[in-house]
């Protein structure tokens, strides 16, 4: 049995772990979860959750708009709420389906259209990309878990046997409710995962029965679809004047699209088939385009069965902010046709529902972000360990929602900017896929979805700004401090493994058998055999280098130097009857000190590096490691040496001339 290693380096007696201990042991506990990279290509095995398991955690996000939707349409609309309702099912099941299962397809992993369009955009114009896009999420899903718990505060609030009390403690109610929301996903996933399929199911069948004895009591009295549909014929003129209206407010309605982007996100919760590979995992896209389907076909028969119930039988003042019907239609009609036992009932259902759609947003969050920053060296490892990220996350929502005051309205605007904003990428990134698959009809209509989702976008911001304003903050944040974690990690030994080709172990070979392994580092720009000779001149003379001491000259090539962390292959040769290891790589001083260690775990001898001087501003070359990999190499191999090998004696040399 492994003995746990303290701080001080010493071996722990088992029994005697200090608090400390304990708690980090707790926090990084890998049998909670940490999220792999999705690179792997050994057979998968079959755990995980079946797909409509899956499809009721974001369905706490995507169901849980029936709490609202029916009202958003009939003050947006009014009479016209039926068939605005059913452009937005149009847009539904015909834009935002068949883009979401494209994206089903491309990200299995569950990076979304985030990870399509970062392979369109090179080096750093694709990562601050990136950084902006999460922005964008972690507004949509941030969002979605404190306005969600705000509204699921004001229906415990607005149910008539509530104590008076409770009034007007909508923000110690929502904070509780947050941290009640961390405190399961500390325990596992498997809790969070049971309860969201018996609060969807409950919900669902509740809803089912509001509608559906609604649509009793307007067979048994139709006056008030008479009404209405006078209202509807009277009111607006022709029926082409009827669309060009519904058309205009459907902007209003998008909140009803907001639980593909999570659809997407929670892909890595769903059950593989054996035989299944992390590289090719056919059951887990085959489950995810289920999970979409029937997700959508569900969501869009409710909202047109309640948005036409709800204009129908309920005037159009109780729809107004401050009344009865105002964010709460069907609970409304629960209430009023079935009477108060019911209607808490249904008021209980619609609060649970509520307050854990953030467990699927913030399951979201749990798989996007480790799969990026860290990857990016913009944040640290401890954030691929589920719950220090959950303490971080749920620390973020207490803070967002005590900024609003926990006002559900005030945080609208940024849940739609978020939600329409990451639809729009998505269908701007299968537009792009399919154009570079060369399949022509498919790059129209994904096209056309990308104009539909780009004009809602552009209309809700230019109507509600402060979304916009609330999403700028998120990406700043998240932009501010991805930086200033990849500068705090910039002298890591970032290399992920070094691989020596057959040339190159007997370039080693043949300097391990004299005893000495001395490496000249050399910038692969002139390579003429008169500047070889020149820097092994050089470097005897400046660094006292024996004349009689073989020397291998190590040269490393610049890849996309915004990435972190990489495997790196050394290939050897020989020019000018110099020896020489030459090698691709995100940072020269990275690699140089990875090659370095790497031979010495592997000859047991001490390697020395030879260097120059770098020329020019000190400050310009630091700039340069930091965000191209070069600058002053010397010193900042010296430092990733230092930081990755505490021990002096075992640290290898570094030699300046």
């Amino acid at each position: 049995m492994n003995t746990p290693i303290g701080a001080n380096g010493r071996r722990i007696a088992p029994g005697s772990r200090t608090a400390g201990t304990r708690i980090s042991a707790w926090l990084m506990n890998p049998g909670v979860g940490h999220v792999e990279t999705g690179q792997a290509t050994k057979e998968a095995k079959p755990a995980g959750h079946r797909w409509w398991q899956v499809m009721c955690l974001s369905g706490l996000d995507y169901f849980s708009t029936l709490g609202y939707q029916p009202a958003i349409a009939a003050l947006a609309a009014g009479a016209l709420a039926p068939l605005a309702t059913l452009i937005l099912v149009a847009v539904t099941l015909g834009a935002a389906l068949p883009v979401y299962r494209r994206v089903a397809e491309e990200s299995p992993h569950g990076q979304g259209s985030i990870s399509m369009l970062e392979r369109l955009l090179p080096r750093w114009k694709g990562k601050v990309f990136v950084l902006v896009l999460l922005g964008f999420a972690a507004t949509d899903y941030m969002i979605t878990i404190t306005l969600s718990s705000a509204d699921s505060t004001a229906h415990i609030i607005e149910n008539p046997f509530t104590p008076d009390w409770f009034h007007g403690q909508n923000l110690p109610i929502t904070i509780l409710l947050i941290i009640g929301l961390t405190a399961l996903f500390l325990r596992g996933f498997t809790e969070v995962m049971g309860l969201a399929v018996a609060l969807v199911g409950i919900y669902l069948v509740l809803n089912l029965v509001v509608v559906v004895n609604s649509f009793m009591v307007i067979a048994r009295n139709p006056v008030p679809a008479g009404d209405w549909w006078t209202s509807l014929t009277t009111g607006h003129g022709s029926p082409v004047m009827m669309v060009a209206m519904a058309l205009i407010v459907f902007p209003k309605l998008a909140l009803g699209l907001s639980g593909f982007e999570t659809g997407v996100a929670v892909m890595p919760q769903i059950r593989m088939r054996p035989g299944d590979t992390e590289a090719n995992p056919a059951g887990r896209i085959a489950g995810a385009k289920k999970l979409l389907t029937t997700a959508a076909l569900t969501m869009s028969g409710f909202l047109v069965a309640s948005s036409l119930v709800t204009t129908i039988l309920i005037p159009a003042a109780a729809f107004q902010p401050g009344g009865p019907a105002n964010g709460r239609a069907l609970a409304f009609l629960a209430h009023e046709q079935l009477g108060e036992v019911f209607g808490s009932i249904y008021d209980l259902s619609t609060i649970g529902i509520l307050w854990f759609a953030g467990a699927s947003a913030l399951a979201g969050m749990l798989n996007l972000i480790p799969r990026y920053l860290p990857r990016f060296g913009m944040a640290p490892e401890w954030a691929r360990a589920i719950r220090p990220l959950v303490l971080v996350l749920g620390a973020i929502a207490l803070l967002v929602t005590i900024v609003f005051d926990a006002d559900v309205d005030a945080q609208g605007a940024a849940y739609a900017t978020g939600v329409l904003v990451l639809m729009t990428s998505a269908a701007v990134a299968v537009t792009l896929s399919a154009r570079r698959l060369k399949q022509r009809w498919r790059t129209f209509m994904f096209a056309l979805v990308s104009v539909v989702f780009l004009y809602t976008t552009v209309v809700n911001s230019i109507e509600r700004p402060d979304g916009l304003r609330i999403a700028a903050f998120f990406i700043s944040g998240i932009v501010i401090v991805s930086f200033i974690s990849r500068f705090q990690r910039s002298t890591e030994l970032r290399a992920t493994s070094v691989l020596l080709d057959e040339e190159a172990q007997a370039i080693i070979r043949a300097a391990e058998h004299q005893g000495l392994v001395r490496f000249i580092a050399h910038e692969p720009v002139r390579m003429s055999a008169e500047r070889y000779r020149h820097k092994l001149a050089h470097a005897r003379a400046a660094s006292h280098l024996p004349v009689d001491s073989p020397a291998i000259f190590v040269e490393v090539k610049i890849g996309d130097f915004s990435d972190f962390a990489e495997d790196i292959v050394v290939r050897g040769l020989t020019r000018h009857g110099f020896p020489i290891l030459e090698a691709s790589a995100t940072s020269v001083p990275t690699a140089l000190a990875a090659i370095a260690m790497h031979v010495r775990d592997t000859t047991g001898i001490m390697p020395h590096i030879y260097f120059r001087w770098t020329e020019g501003s000190p400050v310009k070359n630091m700039l340069s490691f930091l965000f191209l990999g070069q600058g002053e190499i010397a010193p900042m191999t010296r430092e990733v040496l230092r930081e990755a090998e505490p021990n002096l004696q075992r640290r290898p040399w570094v030699h300046v001339g």
